[in-house]
């Protein structure tokens, strides 16, 4: 339907909506619109070839007019009768030349001015999100590329590309939860991780996979919260032809993992039933694939993560506590950023040389400021967010200067709570050169104060002034707070008093 016809028969739609037609008409998904009673208002093409439908028949008739599923109710009329989204539903259902379709909707509702007044749909072909997910399965198995478009380091052994030498902080946990992987790491037994979000657990997964003696077998990761319960088994599993409509004979990634690591991230996001058939596969070390007779035998090292702790998870119902004890024969805390904001300095300088080649940067400094501001944030998101926070901050630095203030998300600055003196100033504070810059040279070496800038007030001169001494005493003795104390005659109290001011480590300064 065109857009001016759309203004005309229904009204009561956004006529701002309609601008988002000619960017439906290209995707690859179906799409479907409906006004409040069902009547469809737009059916793009490759809604078209999914249910063989000529869009200009279809539209202005009544989604039940044309679809029955399984339970005789369709997925948008559910969606416009309880005006909440319907997410990941699975349909069957025959369309009139007799073709039956398997495919996943997610259907939002569509209100204008606090009132309900339709529903779009997106609809994709089971057979096209199988392809997808074959599509990823093949790319994770070549050869990579970097961020510039050049060979990127090979992988070690198949798939995995980290060690435990490349795994950043000093933490005690983390320390702990470092150690713990690596004397686990050329064992039989399951390892759970867990952590929040952006921790860096399939970083810990792939480098307990490179200190194994599997090394050099594949490594296969799957995010099993990415995935839809209904394509999870058969990914996992395997399918056998005739299993389904257009099922074909296809490995799962545990027959694709045998003799090498298989890493089920998020496994607490999988619901009940699936996790009961996965307990089986691991107690019988063989794995049916769906909709077959016969059993494969496999040979692999499983590796799991949660999202949160384990046994919390399954005290609420969220996970099996058999698959727990199955999976958690070693369980590894990985702390988060807010838990290790020692290492903060440490993971900045390692993104910074780490994003500079490929965005073709030279950036080794960050304002005072913006290392306040990291210091009192939250980090939801982790080391994850972090490296986002400093890339994109990169992208818009000019020249050689500075990451401040003004180069961060809004998120960030609107949420970190200013320290107790009020350190950090608003991006629309002094020019960035009037301000004191952290200098992050090359990775190995301790961050020092730059010199002062002309202009600057007497104060943050004085400031700059001491923290540039104590860095270069700190540097000269080795770390060695006592005889940097000496050096500058201060008393030992004092010059840990100003090492905590200008958040001086003497750690980062050791040999």
């Amino acid at each position: 339907m065109k857009s001016t016809e759309m203004k005309k028969l229904f009204p009561d739609i956004d006529p701002g909506s309609v601008s988002f037609l000619a960017m439906f008409d290209q995707f690859h998904e179906g799409v479907v619109i409906t006004d409040r009673r069902g009547r469809i208002l737009y059916f793009n093409e490759a809604q078209a070839r999914i249910d063989d439908l000529d869009p200009d028949e279809v539209t202005g008739r009544s989604v039940s007019d044309l679809y029955r599923v399984d339970d005789d109710d369709t997925p948008i009329m559910k969606c416009i009768n309880s005006g909440r989204p319907i997410n990941n539903f699975t349909c069957y259902y025959r369309t009139r030349l007799g073709k039956i379709v398997n495919s996943i909707h997610n259907v939002f509702p569509l209100f204008s001015h606090g009132s309900l007044i339709g529903a779009v749909c997106f609809v994709t072909d089971f057979r096209i999100a199988e392809q997808t997910f074959e599509t990823i399965s093949t790319l994770r198995t070549t050869h990579r590329m970097n961020a510039v478009g050049l060979p990127a380091r090979p992988p070690a052994g198949s798939g995995a590309r980290y060690t435990f030498e490349e795994i950043i902080g000093k933490a005690p946990e983390f320390l702990k939860a470092a150690a713990l992987a690596r004397m686990a790491s050329d064992t039989p037994s399951s390892i759970m991780l867990y952590g929040e979000t952006g921790t860096g657990k399939e970083l810990f997964a792939q480098a307990i996979h490179n200190a194994s003696s599997r090394k050099a077998r594949p490594f296969v990761a799957i995010n099993c919260a990415a995935i839809p319960e209904h394509l999870l088994e058969g990914i996992l599993f395997g399918t056998a032809r005739g299993a389904f409509t257009g099922a074909m004979d296809k490995p799962g990634l545990f027959e694709e993992a045998d003799g090498g690591t298989l890493f089920l991230d998020e496994i607490n996001s999988m619901s009940l039933g699936l996790q009961a058939k996965l307990l089986r596969v691991i107690q019988e070390r063989r794995v049916r694939r769906v909709g077959a007779m016969k059993e494969h035998a496999m040979d692999l090292r499983l590796i799991s993560s949660v999202n949160e702790d384990p046994h919390e998870a399954a005290e609420r119902g969220g996970l099996r506590h058999d698959l727990l004890h199955r999976l958690g024969v070693m369980v590894i805390r990985i702390p988060p950023l807010r838990e290790r904001m020692g290492d903060l300095e440490k993971l900045i300088r390692h993104f910074l040389h780490k994003h500079n080649a490929p965005l073709k940067k030279q950036i080794s400094a960050i304002s005072a400021d913006v290392l306040d501001l990291f210091h009192n944030y939250r980090w939801p998101g982790n080391v994850r967010e972090l490296e986002h926070a400093i890339e994109g901050a990169a992208i818009q630095v000019q020249g050689n200067e500075a990451i401040d203030l003004r180069h961060l998300p809004d998120h960030i600055t609107r949420q970190a709570a200013p320290p107790p003196g009020g350190r950090f100033a608003p991006a629309s504070g002094p020019p960035l050169e009037e301000r004191i810059n952290v200098i992050f040279s090359p990775e190995g070496s301790a961050p020092e104060a730059a010199a002062p800038a002309a202009g600057m007030a007497l104060t943050e001169i004085q400031a700059a002034n001491e923290r540039r001494t104590i860095c270069k005493m700190l540097a000269r003795f080795q770390g060695n707070a006592s005889r940097a104390a000496r050096e500058l005659a201060l008393s030992p109290q004092l010059l840990h008093y100003k090492m905590k001011k200008h958040r001086i480590r003497r750690k980062d300064f050791l040999p």
